[in-house]
């Protein structure tokens, strides 16, 4: 196995589909099955640690836990925070305090404490003591930030130089000292106070001719964040401007870290999958959760659904001697309902995710919400009459035709609003939209349809 950021040579375990080949994944059961360690070596030898990431959440608890013991030593642990949460979780219990100690060196500063954030107290506690004081106590302070923040996403280890050393200083300092980063792509300028007054690419400084200084030839730090800035807000800087490293600091404006760019291709990643989630009204549900843990978060948002289809029914209710009468508004006001409730559905998947990005706000929300609403009255002309000749053509009844329609351009009109107007009040009142929105979104166009089909049909047929 190798280590993060070690050269490796790959082996392709994927399939042509993006997942893991089968006859892999069932040469790995095989071999476990018969607690063949040498041959478990073989197949894992060269895997990248994504991949193996993705091994260990297809197999069982089970194979897991024997997977790691029959490895022991050979085992990548480098792997571990690729691996989604729930998982990484009973690794990390099954494990012992001095083996955790031992993944928490190899990792950088944001992985170890990823790694570690979910452990109680003493735990930690135990586990840390077993670790050198100066990574220990970057994992602690780590571990003090809020989450999501951008002190929990950056990485302790970096370089910093004075402004007045040479580039001639610089590289013998990067070739001479030991506790350096595995990897990085600039060197730091700072003051004595620790304060970043410039960033030098390494290819401008191997460029530079040795006695140059570096603040000559070092450039301006145009963006940096503070040790509390969301994390969020911080993936949507790195993708703005086209980041590939950036400096955090603290309240002291203290060089405290460095955050990179396949840090925040995670969290970009995160973050978009919490949006679907939480559309769909499954919050932070992961493929290796259990069926226990599955029902009960999935329950409470279906309780709440249930409640605003009864809401929808007793509307309904209200027409029942209109429907007993023609049994042909049964029939057509699902549809009403139906089309309100998908074009509503369009427009608040785009409105959240771009309440997400920032990309809505108060400076063009007025014009999205008009445009939203022509869009919302033209696709309800269009299919107005598109029910209209269906309506005629199956009932023989023109009227009834002119109902629906009208019904339909009424209910597509309220759809469109619904559905960019309730994510930006939700958000104006601080809360998530994504969370919430589908739920009252629904609700307004199935009672706005029915309310209006039934309610024309019953005064202008009966």
């Amino acid at each position: 196995m190798t280590a993060k950021g070690a050269p490796e040579k790959l082996i392709d375990v994927r399939s042509s589909d993006g997942g893991l080949r089968p006859e892999f994944v069932a040469a790995v059961r095989d071999a476990l099955a018969a607690r063949d360690s040498a041959t478990l070596r073989e197949l894992l030898d060269a895997v990248h640690e994504a991949d193996l990431a993705d091994l260990l959440e297809l197999l069982k608890s089970d194979e897991r836990q024997l997977l790691i013991e029959l490895l022991g030593s050979d085992f990548d642990f480098a792997a571990l925070p690729e691996v989604q949460e729930p998982v990484r979780d009973e690794i990390v219990e099954a494990l012992s305090s001095e083996q955790v100690a031992e993944v928490v060196r190899e990792l950088e500063t944001d992985d170890a404490v990823s790694l570690l954030e979910n452990l109680d107290e003493r735990e930690r506690s135990e586990i840390l003591a077993k670790i050198p004081l100066g990574e220990q106590a970057q994992v602690r302070r780590g571990l003090e930030y809020p989450e999501d923040s951008a002190g929990r996403l950056m990485q302790t280890a970096l370089i910093a130089v004075p402004p007045f050393w040479t580039v001639g200083q610089t590289i013998d300092y990067m070739r001479e000292t030991e506790d350096l980063p595995e990897s990085f792509s600039e060197v730091f300028v700072v003051d004595p106070a620790f304060r970043v007054l410039g960033r030098l690419r390494l290819d401008k400084l191997l460029r530079s001719q040795r006695p140059t200084k570096v603040e000559e030839i070092m450039d301006k730090v145009a963006h940096e964040f503070h040790v509390l800035d969301d994390q969020e807000e911080v993936a949507r800087q790195f993708d703005r401007y086209d980041l590939i490293s950036a400096p955090v600091v603290d309240d002291s404006k203290r060089l405290v870290g460095v955050i990179t760019v396949d840090d925040v291709v995670d969290v970009i990643q995160q973050e978009a999958e919490e949006d679907m989630h939480r559309l769909g009204g499954v919050g932070d549900e992961a493929v290796s959760d259990t069926v226990w843990h599955i029902t009960t978060r999935r329950f409470t948002w279906l309780v709440v659904n249930l409640a605003t289809a009864i809401l929808a029914s007793v509307v309904i209710s209200l027409f029942d001697a209109t429907i007993e009468q023609m049994v042909a508004l049964a029939v057509l006001m699902p549809i009403v309902a139906s089309m309100g409730g998908n074009a509503a559905t369009q427009t608040m998947t785009v409105a959240v995710r771009a309440l997400a990005t920032k990309d809505l706000s108060a400076v063009n929300a007025r014009r999205i919400v008009i445009r939203e609403a022509l869009v919302g009255l033209l696709n309800g002309l269009a299919f107005a009459v598109i029910m209209a000749a269906v309506t005629l053509l199956w009932f023989g009844n023109g009227q009834l035709g002119f109902i629906i329609a009208a019904a339909m351009i009424i209910n597509m009109l309220v759809a469109g609003l619904a559905g960019i107007l309730i994510p930006l009040t939700l958000d104006y009142f601080g809360i998530d939209p994504a969370i919430s929105s589908s739920v009252f979104v629904t609700t307004v166009t199935d009672v706005v349809g029915f309310f209006a089909f039934l309610g024309l049909a019953s005064w202008w047929l009966f």
